[in-house]
């Protein structure tokens, strides 16, 4: 694990962490819309592992952008099927 990796890591524990989104109007607003199509969906439960590195970037990205990780995934997995 780098310097990087750990001082995100330590960002990401620390109680009082600060995220600011990079994110556009238009964006946010795609993302949602994504997210709302792979909700609407009957939904299964699943067990996926992935790594920690990962899925500690997928956290990162998901606070950044605002929303939940778990959608963040969903919509991820979405557009990738859907493309």
């Amino acid at each position: 694990m780098n310097d990087a990796e750990k001082e995100l890591i330590k960002g990401l524990e620390a109680d009082d962490a600060e995220f600011k989104s990079h994110l556009t109007t238009k964006r946010r607003a795609e993302l949602q819309n994504i997210a709302h199509a792979t909700m609407n969906d009957e939904r299964e439960k699943i067990t996926l592992r992935i790594s920690r590195k990962d899925l500690i970037r997928i956290k990162s990205r998901a606070l950044q952008e605002g929303l939940p990780y778990q959608t963040l995934i969903n919509s991820i997995l979405h557009k990738a099927v859907s493309d």
